[in-house]
């Protein structure tokens, strides 16, 4: 008997064995590596995609706080439209906004690291976190050169002389428990959340640098989707509350 016949063939044949098994192995961890790329990269196109979406035509924001009641509840992702102001619209009586509050409601932002600035905003662009500091959500009851006063003998606001009906503010809220009469300057909206209890907005800025008056250039977009959770996925409600209000008059009083 050829034993050394009988060992080559072996040999051979653990050869190729091997041969086989460490192909297969290479294909599959070229594949697997390809695919875990091919993932990475897929989702790294994904998340710039949708934070260019967010910048420039629709941004998720977040409810932080109670003062858009019971328009807006704590937690709800709002989508606003950035576009709703870009080609030559201005916001308009009753249009809720997300506005930069930067000179009328902050007078100084907060210092912060630059790194978690960063990551806080892409996160807040998402949705994912809430909104800046200067960041706020209200809705427009004056635009420029409306006269606002509040309150009129029947307790209601009154905008150009015509009182409103305020149908969206939160059941049992007063429309303000602070009286003021104001003019609103030419390209500068007075805003008010709906939950007038619980809203910090232009009344509290009144004689403050800025006046609490929102410089329409800082309007980020209108708020016109509820996007989550599921169950209040609807459009932001539009009102006819100030349909009857006239323009200005001369000069901007009503």
């Amino acid at each position: 008997m050829d034993t050394e016949a009988q060992h080559t063939e072996r040999d051979r044949s653990s050869d190729t064995e091997e041969r086989s098994r460490s192909a297969r192995f290479t294909g599959f961890a070229d594949r697997f590596g390809w695919s875990w790329r091919r993932t990475g990269l897929i989702g790294a196109v994904c998340v710039v995609f949708v934070l260019l979406l967010s910048h420039f035509v629709l941004q998720p924001f977040l409810i932080p706080s109670r003062s858009m009641e019971p328009t807006l509840q704590v937690g709800d992702r709002i989508l606003v439209n950035k576009l709703a102001y870009r080609f030559g619209d201005q916001p308009r009586r009753g249009d809720v906004v997300v506005f930069d509050g930067t000179d009328s409601f902050v007078q100084q932002p907060p210092a912060e690291n630059p790194v978690t600035g960063l990551l806080h905003g892409a996160a807040a662009a998402l949705g994912l976190a809430e909104p800046a500091e200067t960041d706020f959500v209200k809705r427009v009851v004056g635009v420029g050169g409306d006269r606002v006063v509040c309150c009129d003998t029947d307790g209601r606001l009154t905008v150009n002389g015509v009182p409103v009906e305020e149908w969206y503010v939160l059941m049992g809220d007063a429309p303000s428990k602070v009286p003021f009469d104001i003019v609103v300057p030419q390209g500068a909206l007075f805003v008010m959340g709906d939950h007038r209890s619980q809203s910090s907005d232009s009344r509290d800025h009144l004689g403050r640098p800025g006046g609490g008056m929102v410089p329409v250039e800082r309007v980020i977009g209108r708020a016109d989707w509820i996007g989550w959770p599921f169950g209040r996925w609807s459009g932001v409600p539009e009102t006819g509350a100030f349909d009857a209000v006239p323009e200005p008059a001369a000069g901007g009083h009503g």
